[in-house]
């Protein structure tokens, strides 16, 4: 053997020992990372939530996310924060929830204007059936009729009479076009053919603003933001709930008592993760939040505010917010309402 061989062939149990050891370390490595992967799937969730909630704060739909991500917060024992991103009909918020990370720490409180908006509008920044993961729905709030006290109404047929009267003089509010209650308004002046101009917000509570101040005279609105603001004698409600009477307020007829059988005004409100959210945690999520809802305690506090509590699958949802995208766009079109 020449010495350049010998040397060669003493270098070859050093280098492959090198070989072996850099392989060891990066299957160890591997190893680490899958590990930690792993662990972090099934410690979720071990950071802060964000829940967004397309509309301002102290509307039904940031009550019941904050009532909802307070107990989330004590089962997780993590923080669960209500970002609130009002404008454009709740656009502008639902679109930041469908374009986040699907890691399950971003997730939207929705209501039935992810549909409404879809079947109005000729186009949204969402897909509102296949752009967001379901979890589940979470409850259902009656809307009511009200007025201001300065209008000399006290039934749907004498509002109806003095619209009829006074063509285009009341004004009616709104949170913005395309939300249920401006949708809920047209279809009333449609059944009725009557005139009232409509007066849109940027959200909830320039609207109740105005109508306790008088600027504004008529307006829909949730039961549980109407109600106390009736019985401290600054709204008078005519009518609440569409097909049925409201539970919270069994004595005021519902818009169904009044002959409008045409008109489901009621909103619905549920819980949706950016599409991709894995399974385990729309799973794990969708039974914390059941649980939280099948809560007496729980029930009992939002059904003073109007909100029935509505547990259910992520398929309930999915069916739900199809079914309903169909019925609207069937409806708005047959209608034939415009967004302003």
């Amino acid at each position: 053997m020449t010495r350049q061989a010998s040397r060669a062939a003493a270098r070859r149990p050093g280098a492959a020992l090198r070989t072996a050891a850099w392989t060891l370390l990066c299957l160890l490595l591997w190893l680490l990372t899958v590990t930690t992967a792993a662990a972090q799937a099934t410690t979720y969730p071990n950071r802060p939530i964000r829940v967004i909630v397309p509309y301002t704060p102290g509307t039904g739909i940031d009550i019941l996310a904050r009532v909802v991500g307070q107990k989330l917060s004590d089962k997780f024992k993590v923080a669960v924060v209500v970002d609130n991103r009002p404008g454009a009909s709740g656009n502008i918020g639902t679109e930041a929830a469908s374009k986040a990370a699907p890691d399950g720490y971003t997730l939207l409180m929705t209501s039935s204007t992810h549909v409404l908006n879809a079947a109005l509008q000729p186009s949204v920044p969402y897909d509102p059936v296949n752009g967001f993961a379901p979890i589940g729905p979470t409850a259902i709030a009656s809307m009511a009729l009200v007025v201001h006290p300065s209008v000399p109404v006290r039934s749907v047929k004498e509002l109806i009479a003095l619209a009829k009267a006074q063509p285009g003089k009341l004004n009616y509010a709104s949170p913005g076009s395309g939300t249920p209650h401006h949708l809920a308004m047209e279809l009333f002046k449609r059944h009725f053919n009557v005139d009232l101009t409509h007066v849109p917000y940027k959200g909830s509570a320039g609207a109740v603003t105005d109508l306790l101040g008088g600027q504004v005279q008529v307006m829909f609105l949730p039961v549980h933001l109407a109600l106390p603001q009736v019985q401290s004698g600054k709204l008078r409600m005519l009518a609440a709930g569409g097909a049925r009477r409201s539970p919270v307020t069994p004595e005021v007829p519902s818009l169904a008592d009044e002959g409008v059988t045409d008109i489901d005004v009621d909103i619905w409100y549920a819980l949706l993760g950016p599409p991709g959210l894995p399974k385990e945690q729309v799973a794990l999520l969708n039974a914390e939040v059941n649980a939280i809802l099948r809560d007496g305690e729980i029930r009992d506090n939002l059904g003073k505010q109007g909100l029935n509590p509505l547990p259910g699958s992520p398929e309930d949802l999915a069916r739900m917010i199809a079914t309903d995208l169909e019925r609207w766009t069937r409806l708005i079109r047959a209608a034939n309402i415009k967004a302003d």
